[in-house]
């Protein structure tokens, strides 16, 4: 569902008062977070999607990969997940076994465990996990505490979304849509475990609102941004795709929510698209004083980890977000 949508929906249940709850749905933030002690916390989200690849077992890796990703951008580690499946009542039993394969193999990575989950019979595949993390309360990193003068660091290109979209329709070549496959299928972890050491203001992961829905919701309407095109990454193809006009409904529902919000500088269709395009298992997006912001990008680039210095918060303007 579309980001309106939902926050018309969720504004109006009633939320039952508990002190222990850090982070609950009235936050914009990307996990549940519960006090279970006086230093330490639970971290709480979920994730399931239809497949967007063919191949059952590169499903279940890309909606786990999806999944956990939560907990790293929240700074905590994965310790339990549950799966959770819809699949036809006469399905292929093997592709069944290779959905759960491949989240299996990459919740091990993730350093946790699949202890159970829930199945469903339903005439459509849908997979992903329920997942548990844990963090000292002094370790957790929200969303939304960002401060004016940080600087942005995205830790995977952008574009999965248009890419896959071209690939269903044909248009996309097979180099291109691997490179899409590897990026939602890279873990997180490296990338949130390099973060942890340098005390960032804020992190959260691009995932379905696209890079200026999830940035927007850093900036908790206290701030602004300023982003630079010339300093993202993107995916091979997904610039082309893109003025060719295959793009995701997805996007088109991120654009009409938050065009209002943006400040266009460019003169670029493609460009914007990449800038709403939702973004399966994406990268973190950290927000980190200025002073730190270099350190974290060579140590990130060291470890194997995509890192651009995209942008800067800034104080706020007239425009939540301005594009340069």
């Amino acid at each position: 569902m579309g980001p309106a949508d939902l926050y018309g929906i969720l504004e109006k249940l009633p939320q039952k008062k508990d002190e222990n709850l850090l982070v609950g749905y009235n936050s914009d933030d990307d996990a549940a977070v519960y006090m279970i002690n006086d230093t330490e916390v639970i971290i709480q989200t979920v994730d399931f999607f239809p497949p967007n690849v063919s191949d059952p077992y590169i499903f279940g890796k890309i909606a786990a990969t999806n999944a956990v990703s939560d907990i790293f951008a929240m700074g905590g580690d994965v310790t339990l997940a549950l799966n959770i499946l819809a699949f036809p009542k006469n399905g292929d039993k093997d592709i069944l076994s290779n959905i759960l394969k491949g989240g299996q193999e990459v919740v091990n990575a993730a350093g946790g465990i699949i202890a159970g989950g829930h199945t469903i019979s339903d005439n459509s595949v849908k997979y992903g996990l329920s997942v548990t993390g844990k963090v000292k309360l002094d370790g957790l990193i929200k969303n939304n505490t960002v401060n004016a003068g940080d600087h942005l660091i995205l830790t995977k290109p952008l574009g999965v979304g248009i890419i896959v979209s071209a690939y269903n329709a044909g248009e996309a070549t097979e180099e291109n849509f691997e490179k899409a496959v590897k990026s939602m299928t890279t873990l997180n972890r490296t990338a949130s475990e390099v973060m942890r050491k340098y005390g960032v203001s804020a992190c959260t992961d691009v995932t379905g609102f696209g890079l200026l829905g999830h940035l927007k919701e850093m900036l908790n309407d206290k701030f602004s941004a300023i982003v630079s095109v010339n300093k993202l990454p993107i995916i091979d193809g997904a610039y082309e795709y893109a003025q060719q006009f295959l793009t995701t409904g997805g996007g088109q529902k991120n654009r009409e929510y938050l065009e209002d919000s943006i400040d266009f500088k460019i003169d670029d269709y493609a460009m914007e698209e990449i800038l709403y395009d939702p973004q399966t298992s994406g990268g973190l997006l950290i927000s980190i004083s200025e002073d730190k912001a270099l350190s974290l990008v060579k140590e990130l680039r060291e470890k194997g980890v995509t890192a651009n210095d995209i942008g800067v918060i800034t104080d706020k303007q007239e425009y939540s977000i301005k594009v340069n």
